[in-house]
């Protein structure tokens, strides 16, 4: 997976290579398939699929790990 970076805002679906990223609800996303509850400036690892999430109010923002 290249060095990009994904911005999604509630309701809103992407991919970030080739891994699905999804805001469903406020406070909810999926990475991959996995569920996670998050928190306003939290940030969440999903080691699994090489990506991690973090959360800026109505912001979410997926990237590679390696970033």
């Amino acid at each position: 997976m290249s060095d990009q970076m994904l911005t999604l805002s509630p309701k809103k679906y992407d991919k970030l290579g080739p891994v699905h990223c999804g805001v469903p609800s406020e406070g909810f996303i999926a990475v991959g398939g996995y569920p996670h509850s998050i928190d306003d400036g939290e940030e969440v690892a999903f080691e699994r699929v090489g990506v991690k999430a973090k959360r800026k109010g109505d912001e979410y923002i997926f990237m590679p790990l390696s970033s």
